[in-house]
C-alpha cells in the first residue's frame, strides 16, 4: 500500500482481515490532510474501529516487523504456505483415524485446488490435498449440513456427492478437533439415502 501512495494516490484503502490476516478492518493509508479530513466526517464514528479490534489489528502489524515470524503465527500465512507434502502426510492420518474411527463411511484422499480468498486474491488457487468423506446413508448435502451443525462446525466443500475436508483450510493443530467432529457427525442416527 505504501507504493501506491508513493506513486500519487491521494488516499488507499484496503481490508485488515484480507491483506494482513489481522481482525475484521478497513484500513485508510494516504495523505495527513484528507485522512484528518475523513476522520472529522460525521459518519466516521460508525465505521471506526473498537478497542478490541484495534489491539488486534495493533498485534497483528507487530508480528510484520519481523516477517519470518509472521509466517509462523499469522494463520492465513501459515496456510498459504503450507507445502502440499505435508498437507498430503496430514491428509492421510486424518482420513485414517476417520476411518478408524467409522468403517462404514467412504474415506479418501484426494488432491484438490484450494481457493486463496474471493476478496484478496480472486481466482488464485493453490494445490492442496483433501479428505474425501463420503457417508452410506446420507446424501452430500445432507451430510455437509450435519458436519456444519457439529461442535466445532465444520465447513466442507461438494464434489460428486462427496463432502471434500480442504486441509490447506485447517491449521495442523486443529486436525485432532476436526476428527472429532467428523466422527460425532458420523455416529448420528443415519436416514435412510
Amino acid at each position: 500500500m505504501p507504493e501506491a501512495v508513493a506513486a500519487g494516490a491521494d488516499v488507499v484503502t484496503f481490508s485488515a482481515d484480507k491483506l494482513l490476516g489481522g481482525p475484521q478492518a478497513g484500513v485508510l493509508l494516504g495523505r495527513r490532510d484528507l485522512v484528518d479530513r475523513i476522520r472529522s466526517h460525521p459518519l466516521y464514528r460508525t465505521v471506526r474501529i473498537d478497542k478490541l479490534d484495534l489491539a488486534g489489528l495493533e498485534a497483528t502489524l507487530r508480528l510484520y516487523l519481523d516477517p519470518d515470524r509472521a509466517w509462523r503465527r499469522v494463520p492465513i500465512l501459515r496456510t498459504l504456505a503450507a507445502s502440499t507434502g505435508k498437507l498430503r502426510l496430514r491428509a492421510e492420518r486424518v482420513a485414517g483415524k476417520i476411518s478408524a474411527a467409522l468403517p462404514s463411511l467412504e474415506v479418501r484422499v484426494l488432491p484438490t485446488e484450494a481457493e486463496s480468498g474471493g476478496g484478496s486474491l480472486p481466482g488464485a488457487s493453490l494445490p492442496s490435498f483433501a479428505v474425501a468423506v463420503r457417508h452410506p446413508h446420507v446424501d452430500a448435502e445432507a451430510w455437509s449440513a450435519r458436519l456444519r451443525c457439529a461442535d466445532p462446525p465444520v465447513l466442507s466443500r461438494i464434489h460428486d456427492d462427496t463432502v471434500l475436508l480442504d486441509l490447506r483450510s485447517v491449521l495442523p493443530e486443529q486436525d485432532g478437533e476436526l476428527v472429532a467432529a467428523v466422527v460425532a457427525a458420523g455416529r448420528q442416527a443415519a436416514p435412510a439415502r
